[in-house]
């Protein structure tokens, strides 16, 4: 039996340690596991966060992206690949949107509907998550949210506040491989 092969759109967030440098890495890490195919990211952005009050523009910046593959796992078991990346990289959970190392949700998968106690697809908020839509929308101007409508009408209704993600910068490096601006010479 040749396995189904099906789109997918995941979502990342990260906003505590080397966040971008985090994102990029999981991203790698997930192209490369069996059964995931045409891995292809877009560009980042940077939001304020998200909490359960609202945005909170003292809490530390997200830097959010997606990316969009094909799979031939099921849905379950490429949630639990995402959980486990999450987990290697840091991810602590606890309260509900908190700050994290690292943050992997899947937005689609197929044409699919899955309502259960592990997984809710399509993702519920995508539709009003700017940190979503506009980096979906940089990948593919004529993408659409199953249930929603066309990314572009979607993103222009709730306005899009994220901004291009900056890299942040290396460690200066000095000739003695130390790193720091200081390595305590003259």
């Amino acid at each position: 039996m040749i396995a189904q092969v099906v789109p997918v759109l995941f979502a990342f967030g990260s906003n505590l340690g080397g966040r971008g440098d985090t994102i990029r890495a999981a991203q790698r890490e997930l192209a490369a596991t069996e059964g995931i195919a045409n891995f292809t990211a877009s560009p980042l952005r940077e939001t304020v966060a998200l909490t359960l009050a609202g945005p909170d523009p003292l809490a530390p910046k997200y830097v959010n992206g997606v990316a969009v593959a094909d799979t031939t796992l099921g849905p379950h078991a490429l949630l639990d690949v995402m959980q486990r990346l999450e987990h290697e990289f840091g991810r602590v959970r606890g309260e509900r949107w908190a700050d994290r190392t690292l943050d992997i949700d899947l937005i689609l998968f197929g044409g699919r509907v899955i309502s259960d106690e592990r997984l809710t697809v399509p993702h519920p908020r995508a539709h009003e998550r700017d940190f979503v839509l506009a980096p979906w929308l940089a990948l593919d101007p004529n993408a659409v949210l199953m249930g929603h409508g066309r990314v572009a009408e979607l993103l222009e209704r709730i306005g899009d506040t994220t901004a291009p993600f900056a890299e942040e910068p290396a460690p200066a490096q000095s000739d003695t491989g130390h790193t720091g601006a200081n390595d305590g010479g003259s």
